[in-house]
């Protein structure tokens, strides 16, 4: 018998594990917040904490491909963020963003 994987455009499995992405908006990564996430059981919020990187990977514990001998574990899934960036700014959004720069600018030149 022999068993070949399809790649599956969401996600990539490694062992037990699974690997996937998880676009996070620009303002939910500062300020924190919730994302739903496809897993391979459905569903699942995802909180996201204030200040999240780019690139931070979750571990959901549990949500990977069962384990080979023992179907009742699961492998983990790892979740990793990728930042939406916001587009097509309107004139308020764009003046605020230039207030934060301006407030980021003033406090660095006080902390030299």
């Amino acid at each position: 018998l022999v068993v070949r994987m399809v790649p599956h455009q969401r996600f990539k499995r490694d062992g037990d594990d699974i690997k996937t992405d998880v676009g996070v908006d620009l303002l939910d990564a500062v300020l924190g917040g919730e994302v739903e996430l496809l897993t391979l059981s459905g569903k699942v919020v995802l909180r996201i904490p204030p200040e999240t990187q780019n690139g931070r990977v979750f571990r959901l514990a549990g949500r990977g491909m069962p384990i080979l001998g023992n179907s009742k574990v699961n492998g983990n899934l790892y979740a990793t963020v990728r930042v939406k960036m916001p587009g097509a700014l309107n004139d308020e959004e764009k003046r605020l963003f230039e207030k934060l720069r301006d407030v980021r600018v003033t406090q660095d030149a006080k902390h030299e």
